[in-house]
């Protein structure tokens, strides 16, 4: 299909934001989604500078009723969802187990487990019925692994690759495929609220066997490939994208 229509959440800033560039240069039609609506209307006027025919609609992965209506106005405006990138999501408050309450696990839950729940359940509704589509959520190596001080966002991530791996069974028959990408350490505002200061940051790149930290556009290479005729036999995985780290 030579203009695919394309859906992302959380396209504001970092991985979203380069998926959501990579995919109007590639010339998709773009349904781009945030909470901010002066950043979602910015990003929509350089998306169409780029040639994609895009639209910003303001929602919250929370709550249901918005993402009903986010998905709802993607196949209103472009008459079908060919790809979904579930990228929403937040770090909650990093730190020691016996420091989490109800309100930090809550605060991370919400968005980045409900969050994507709620968008494949309206994606996959709407991709069920044409009979062809792929979702890509976005985890994190942490999504496999385990981190001190990260408790509650690992396990968050693990549920995103469960929910993945478990729709991907449910619908396959149906067409639709279902792959999560798991990034190592990216530079984004979310790695650099992670380390705290530079000497940290630093210290993971050492850890990289590439010698770097990622950059989102490495991310939004995989998230591509995974929407593409060329994943057609690519469905229940997790893509890790981390320069080799979680290898050894």
């Amino acid at each position: 299909m030579s203009k695919p229509v394309i859906l992302i959440t959380g396209a504001l800033t970092g991985i979203g934001r380069a998926t959501a560039l990579a995919f109007a240069r590639s010339g998709a039609h773009l349904i781009v989604s945030g909470r901010r609506q002066d950043a979602g209307k910015a990003l929509e006027a350089e998306l169409r500078q780029l040639g994609s025919e895009a639209a910003f609609v303001q929602a919250d992965v929370r709550h249901d009723d918005e993402v009903r209506d986010l998905i709802d106005q993607a196949v209103a405006r472009f008459g079908r969802l060919d790809a979904a990138v579930n990228n929403a999501g937040t770090e909650g408050q990093p730190g020691p187990v016996v420091n989490q309450t109800a309100e930090s696990y809550a605060i991370t839950f919400d968005t980045n487990v409900l969050g994507t729940l709620l968008s494949m359940k309206h994606e996959l509704r709407v991709m069920t019925a044409q009979k062809s589509g792929s979702i890509i959520n976005i985890s994190s190596t942490y999504g496999h692994e385990g981190a001190a001080y990260a408790s509650v966002y690992v396990g968050s991530k693990h549920a995103v690759e469960g929910f993945t791996k478990s729709a991907a069974l449910e619908v396959a028959a149906t067409g639709v495929r279902v792959n999560a990408v798991a990034p190592g350490p990216t530079d984004t505002g979310m790695l650099d609220r992670f380390t705290g200061t530079a000497e940290h940051k630093a210290a993971l790149v050492s850890s990289v066997p590439l010698a770097r930290i990622g950059k989102p556009e490495d991310i939004a290479s995989a998230v591509l490939y995974l929407a593409s005729d060329g994943a057609a036999f690519v469905t229940g995985q997790i893509i890790t994208v981390d320069g080799g780290k979680s290898a050894g």
